[in-house]
This record gives C-alpha cells, sequence and structure tokens, in this order.
C-alpha cells in the first residue's frame, strides 16, 4: 500500500465559511485502485475522519454487466416459454375477462422479481426460532420449484452465527436485566395498551420513557412512536409541506424519501456526504428561491443520517451544521444506526463528534437497533415536540407502544448512561468499537473489499457479480454463519456486497472463527489480490 498522491485542498470563495483556510483534505491514491479518504479540520473535527471506498474494477464491472445481461435473456426466453405453456407460470396475473381493466400487474416491472429475484430468494426470510443474538437457531426449510415455494422440514440448524442483526449493543436477549423488566411490566401493564396517546393510551411508563430518552439526547423534549419507520414517513409532512425544499442525501432511507414525498415539498437530492454537492444546492435554493414565484422558501430542511446502512459511512456531520448554520436550514438527523452504536456514551453521532445537540433541529432515531426494542423517537426544543404532538398523524392516530417494549428501552438506555449502578453499558460500548476496529481489519488483511468508515458497525463486503450474491449467502449458511446479501435495485447494479453487522455480543472467538475456518474458504484469487469476486 504506496502513497501516491496528497495535496492541500484549497476552498472556493463560496466553500470559504464552512471550509476555513485551516481545512485540509487529503486524498491518498493507494495500489489496487483503493481510495482513502482523510479529513482533518480543526476547527470543525476532533478527529481525522477516515472513510474508504474502491471503484469498481473495469474487467469485474463489464463482467458483472455480461452476467445480468445473460440472466435478463434467459428470463425473456423462460416468460416466453410461460406465455405458451410450456413451462408452469407462477406468478400473479390478470383473468382473461378482465383484460379491459386497468391492469393490477406491469409485466415489466415485475420480470426482475420472476427471472433473478426468485432464483436466490432462499437468502431472505428466514425463519428465526431463537432469540437473534450473537448466535441463532434457523429451522431448515426446502423448495421444489425452484424457491416459489417453501416446505419446512422440520429440523432446526442451531447455533448459526448470527452476522446479519442490528443488535448492536447485544440487548436482544431473553435473560438478564432487560428481559426481567420486560417480563414484571408486562405483568403489571399487559401487553397492548387498546388505544392512542390522545385517549386512554397514555400511560406513567410512556412519559418516563421520554423523559429519559431526551436527558440521554441532551434536548429540550421528546416524543416517542411504536414504528421506526413511520417516525420518520409520518412526522416529516409535519414538518414541511407546500412551498418548502427537502434537500435529501441520495443514500438516504426509504423512510425518509417517503416523508418527504409525502409532505408535498419540493425534493432535491445531493451527492452522498459530498458537502460540495450540498452547499451548491443551498446557495442556488437562496439565489433562485422558489419555481416560477422565485419566492424566498418558507423552510429548507436537510435530510441526513448518522450512519447510512448500506455503505457503512458517517454522515460528515460538523460539515452539515456549518452549512446549516451558514444558509439558515433546518437539519433532520435519523440516527436509527448510529445512536447506541457510535460516541463514547453511546450517543450517536453527535457524541461521536463531540458536537452540541442544540445544534440539530431534529434529533431522530430508533429502538429497534442499539436498544433491542421497536418504535423511534424525536428530539429537540419543547416547542418542537409540542407542535408534534399535535399535528403528526403517527402521534395522533397510532397505538401506543407496547408497555413491555418501553421498559425494555427504559432498561437498556439506563445500562447504557450507567444510571443502573453498574459499569455494563460502558463495558458493551467499548467491546462494540472493539470488535467493529478488529472485525474490518482482519477482512482488510484478507483481501476483501470493504466499504465504509472504520468505526462503523455496518460493514459491507463487496461481490459485484450476480450469481455471487446466491451462492455466497447459501455457502456462508454451509458453515452455520447467517449473513445479508444484498443486490440491485437496494445497491447500483455492478456493486452488489455482504453486510456485516457487528455486536458487542460477539466474542473474539467467534470472530476469529469466522475468519480462520469459514471466510477464508472463500476467497477467490482474481489476478491482482485476493477478493470475493
Amino acid at each position: 500500500m504506496t502513497k501516491i498522491a496528497c495535496k492541500r485542498w484549497t476552498p472556493t470563495p463560496f466553500q470559504s465559511a464552512t471550509q476555513p483556510s485551516s481545512v485540509c483534505l487529503y486524498f491518498l491514491l493507494l495500489q489496487n485502485n483503493h481510495v482513502v479518504s482523510r479529513t482533518t479540520n480543526a476547527s470543525l473535527y476532533n478527529k481525522v475522519f477516515v472513510e474508504q471506498f474502491e471503484e469498481t474494477p473495469l474487467l469485474v464491472a463489464v463482467l458483472t454487466y455480461m452476467g445480468y445481461g445473460i440472466l435478463t435473456i434467459f428470463g425473456y426466453l423462460r416468460d416466453f416459454l410461460r406465455h405458451w405453456g410450456m413451462e408452469k407460470c407462477h406468478v400473479a396475473r390478470e383473468r382473461e375477462e378482465q383484460k379491459d381493466f386497468v391492469p393490477l400487474y406491469q409485466d415489466f416491472e415485475n420480470f426482475y422479481t420472476r427471472n433473478l429475484y426468485m432464483r436466490i430468494r432462499d437468502n431472505w426470510n428466514r425463519p428465526i426460532c431463537s432469540v437473534p443474538g450473537a448466535k441463532m437457531d434457523l429451522l431448515e426449510r426446502a423448495s421444489k420449484d425452484y424457491n416459489w415455494t417453501f416446505q419446512h422440514t422440520g429440523k432446526l440448524v442451531k447455533d448459526v452465527i448470527n452476522m446479519g442483526s442490528y443488535n448492536y449493543l447485544g440487548f436482544a436477549e431473553n435473560t438478564g436485566r432487560c428481559a426481567d423488566a420486560a417480563t414484571e411490566s408486562t405483568h403489571h401493564y399487559g401487553i397492548g395498551v387498546g388505544s392512542t396517546r390522545y385517549e386512554m393510551g397514555n400511560l406513567d411508563i410512556h412519559e418516563e420513557l421520554e423523559q429519559l430518552v431526551a436527558r440521554f439526547l441532551g434536548v429540550e423534549s421528546s416524543m416517542a412512536f411504536g414504528m421506526g419507520f413511520a417516525t420518520n414517513s409520518m412526522n416529516i409532512p409535519a414538518l414541511a409541506g407546500k412551498g418548502c425544499l427537502i434537500l435529501s442525501d441520495e443514500l438516504n432511507h426509504a423512510s425518509l424519501v417517503l416523508g418527504a414525498r409525502l409532505s408535498g415539498s419540493i425534493i432535491r437530492v445531493f451527492k452522498h456526504n459530498n458537502m460540495v454537492s450540498l452547499e451548491k444546492l443551498l446557495r442556488d435554493a437562496i439565489v433562485h428561491g422558489q419555481p416560477r414565484t422565485r419566492r424566498p422558501w418558507k423552510k429548507i430542511l436537510i435530510l441526513v443520517e448518522g450512519i447510512y446502512s448500506m455503505e457503512g459511512s458517517i454522515v460528515r456531520l460538523p460539515e452539515v451544521i456549518a452549512l446549516k448554520k451558514r444558509y439558515k436550514a433546518f437539519l433532520y438527523l435519523d440516527e436509527a444506526h448510529s445512536i447506541g452504536a457510535l460516541g463514547p456514551r453511546g450517543g450517536g453521532v453527535v457524541d461521536y463528534f463531540a458536537l452540541d445537540p442544540k445544534d440539530v433541529d431534529i434529533m431522530m432515531g430508533t429502538f429497534t437497533k442499539s436498544f433491542g426494542a421497536a418504535g423511534g423517537y424525536i428530539g429537540g426544543k419543547r416547542e418542537l415536540i409540542d407542535y408534534l404532538r399535535s399535528h403528526s398523524h403517527s402521534a395522533i392516530y397510532a397505538t401506543s407502544m407496547s408497555p413491555p417494549v418501553s421498559q425494555q428501552i427504559i432498561t437498556s438506555m439506563k445500562i447504557i448512561m450507567g444510571e443502573d449502578g453498574t459499569t455494563l453499558g460502558v463495558v458493551r460500548l467499548r467491546q462494540l468499537s472493539e470488535n467493529t476496529t478488529y472485525f474490518r481489519r482482519k477482512l482488510r488483511e484478507m483481501g476483501f473489499i470493504i466499504y465504509g468508515n472504520d468505526d462503523s458497525p455496518v460493514v459491507p463486503m463487496m461481490l459485484y457479480m450476480p450469481a455471487k450474491i446466491g451462492a455466497f449467502g447459501r455457502e456462508m449458511l454451509k458453515r452455520n454463519i447467517g449473513t445479508v446479501v444484498v443486490g440491485f435495485p437496494a445497491t447500483p447494479i455492478i456493486e452488489s456486497r455482504a453486510r456485516f453487522c457487528v455486536s458487542a455480543a460477539h466474542t473474539r472467538d467467534i470472530l476469529d472463527t469466522l475468519y480462520s475456518i469459514q471466510l477464508s474458504e472463500m476467497l477467490v484469487w482474481d489476478g491482482r489480490r485476493r477478493s470475493c469476486i
């Protein structure tokens, strides 16, 4: 690994306010098209910011396109055989007597599902019959019609190493303080509430939870919701509307995208984690205003995530906040994957960069990952939360959060904060950080192409070719490892990948087993380096 070039970055006049002259951006161009970007900014960053992404090699890209092309040709051939009754058709189709109606099923849109996804469908939706901890048990299933339907064999695949669940701090467990507290809460409150918060579903445990979340985030007030996806999709429309502008990262989660679309605002997308692209959109918005009328925007809302779940990258939050302040915009931060997983206190990306929570206008996160529960929250100024309580569809119409779920969140959050009188939270935070560093380092040493930030517990490993998606997932399961494989359209067509999620529950023995036995057998020599391509 040799350094070819290192140059000082000089800000443009438009960037001088957000990128002071002390800023140095170093691009280290390494062998094998390996690009490591380091950002050192004495005024904005409290640490060196390092993220690694490698461009798809030209030969691999060509072969990947060829693979998809071959699958597409055979797909059209199979559709031809199905049309003439030479092959059994399993897909939903319109009845002959309904041919003059508006079609419910678009054949072209379902082409990928019929002919590509179905070939590797056995890699997803596997039934789990245990706690999704460091290890888990899977219910074995088989298919006699090439993954169109599945039958359970009645056998269990026991002690599968779990590298796919978002169990960052290991709180997904059925024993211990959290489980005991949730059980006691169930005996006291029952399972369901049967009402909304506005009617008869506002319990004292909900009030306690929201006060605890606000204290944990360092904000004035907070509000909890029963579903993480709805926290974004149902609250963004309450915060922005007609005459507003939403600037969204191109890799934002579907819940953020849906919420932005439902709001009725104008949406413009900036390149992933690219502050130059974001600033250009902000400048254009200020200069040109709304389309046709040229009136100033009522509100400019920036949507970003703390950790991007497919890339493993961390938002450049200090720079985003600097731009937000300069152009008088509002910032909506989704910390679904970063809350509890980053920062010395587990406070997310704001804690990671040692920033002031007051600089983030809307702090959103979920309880489904680091806290081993369900639901989401929004934190911020008291005026903001009071407004959402009366304007958010998710607050007014949704059923209240289940009491045992609320108790699970309260107990796990107090452990993280150290309010349980133990150091268990500190130990788990440190263990997650150590496991993340160790896992990423060992994978690179083995020759795999890894994306993202060195501190991110989301670890994407590139597979590229479509045939590798199904093959990798199946071979890993044969070796008793459960992982997530992802391909187009969830990723760019030439950037299929396996995604590992590191947990504090993983022991060093588990990770070493992963390296020494299973993963080493998956390596293929590609002519220039060992890599799973």
